[in-house]
């Protein structure tokens, strides 16, 4: 395939671009050699696999990391980015996965972080920071409350201020990192709608999904990365679907959704009559011995709130579980595991993994009683257990000592996974298990859903997407 050329068909140069970008760490090449040009009035697509260099090409563009080689150039001038800073005055803004956010202050207060706007006496005027907030939340169709905290939205609501905050500031370069995974349908094709405006506007887009009806939908061009470096750019109208898959993998992906003719067995689980004072009413299903239930909602549905009950995360005011032939009143995370039922949550990030310990403690955590004698951990024993169920997944890390929180999302993604299989559960619910993974993760985890099925596994699956 094709590089991107210097100068758009519309004759229009690049607004910024990156030539011969490496930058590593110990033990990992994160990029090699890798260039991109974003365009004005134009989205770019970038597509690769969880791991191939997309997330640290961001934090590159964004002033978190520095190259170590290759050149940054704005207007073909070239320049650096020696802090977050320093790209925001350069017009580059970012919206990520992971709402970069604070819980404690108000919505507005989030939008205008560190450009507050002043009265002439050097004070922040509130009234003009909420009118603000305001105006910006109308322009992306959100009738959110400027002064409501962010602790009291759900994960729809932050993104939508995160893409608030990224048009309070003028820039000429957003980059939206997996901007629709937490997003009804409705707020999806928002959010398309406000991604024209912003191309009649002249702002040049980096869009980074691997929804590939949204790239053909909203790209103009594309770019893919794989294990760091460039495989090829060119134009959307020029490249297919399968193309770009393979690009991404470096082979064919055949079979996104594995067939499998279910074997159902005896019920596992029967929720009767479950309700919740705020967030569901008169829940019923039956889960059967090596079924895939699956939960499809729109965000904000009541669909992980009803998950939450089931593992104890909070409490249904009436309503009967049964597990097997017992009835019986779950209180606890601990006693859901007891019971054999685990969960693992949509926010990986913030719920499913404890960032800072290693992949290996991570994995472990739940099965201590499986890892130690007489109240002493075992190591071996601890590599042992983690090693098994990471080369079951095929997880992509430097060791088992590398710490979770610098795993990519569809890394981490597995490390949850991992740990809650290593319980040896009878129940696993995964809520949005392919939220935010590439093509070839995905088809990974659904084959792998169908092994624990076929091993006598009941697994539920809560999804938005509807393939």
């Amino acid at each position: 395939m094709s590089s991107v050329s210097a100068v758009s068909e519309h004759g229009a140069a690049p607004v910024l671009s990156l030539a011969g970008i490496s930058k590593s760490f110990p033990g990992v090449r994160a990029l090699h050699d890798v260039g991109l040009e974003l365009y004005p009035g134009q989205v770019t697509a970038l597509v690769g696999e969880n791991g191939a260099g997309k997330s640290t090409i961001v934090k590159i563009l964004t002033g978190i990391y520095q190259p170590d080689a290759g050149t940054i150039r704005v207007d073909g001038q070239e320049t650096r980015f020696p802090s977050a800073a320093a790209a925001s005055l350069a017009g580059v803004t970012a919206i990520h996965q992971e709402t970069v956010l604070f819980d404690e202050l108000t919505v507005a207060e989030n939008i205008y972080l560190g450009h507050a706007p002043r009265t002439r006496w050097g004070l922040i005027d509130w009234r003009a920071m909420r009118e603000g907030a305001k105006t910006l939340l109308e322009r992306i169709g959100s009738d959110l409350d400027p002064e409501v905290r962010l602790r009291d939205l759900g994960i729809a609501s932050k993104h939508l201020v995160a893409i608030a905050r990224a048009l309070s500031i003028d820039a000429r370069v957003v980059i939206m990192d997996e901007p629709t995974a937490a997003l009804s349908h409705k707020e999806i094709h928002e959010l398309y709608a406000l991604i024209e405006r912003l191309k009649a506007e002249g702002k040049a887009i980096l869009f980074i999904s691997h929804k590939f009806d949204e790239i053909f939908r909203i790209a103009d061009r594309w770019t893919v990365f794989r294990d760091g470096q460039l495989v090829g750019a060119g134009l959307m109208r020029d490249v297919r679907e399968a193309q770009l898959v393979r690009m991404m993998v470096g082979r064919q992906v055949d079979q996104i959704f594995p067939q499998r003719e279910p074997t159902a067995g005896p019920p596992v689980l029967t929720v009767a009559g479950y309700n919740h004072p705020t967030e569901f009413a008169d829940i019923s299903f039956t889960l059967h011995r090596g079924e895939i239930l699956g939960f499809y909602g729109l965000v904000g549905a009541g669909r992980s709130e009803v998950m939450q009950a089931l593992f104890g995360l909070t409490k249904p005011s009436k309503g009967a579980c049964r597990i097997g032939d017992r009835v019986v009143v779950i209180r606890s995370t601990a006693e859901a595991i007891q019971n054999g039922i685990v969960y693992v949550p949509e926010d990986r990030g913030r719920q499913g993994a404890v960032k800072g310990l290693p992949i290996f403690q991570n994995i472990t955590l739940p099965s201590l009683a499986k890892t130690s004698r007489r109240g002493f951990l075992r190591l071996a024993e601890e590599f042992k257990l983690a090693r098994a169920y990471t080369e079951r997944l095929d997880l992509r890390a430097t060791s088992l000592d590398q710490d979770v929180g610098l795993l990519s999302g569809g890394n981490q993604q597995k490390v949850v996974i991992a740990k809650w299989l290593a319980t040896r559960p009878r129940v696993i619910i995964l809520d949005e298990p392919t939220k935010g993974i590439d093509i070839g993760s995905k088809a990974a985890v659904h084959d792998f859903m169908a092994e624990l099925a076929a091993e006598g596994l009941a697994v539920i699956m809560v999804s938005s997407e509807i393939p």
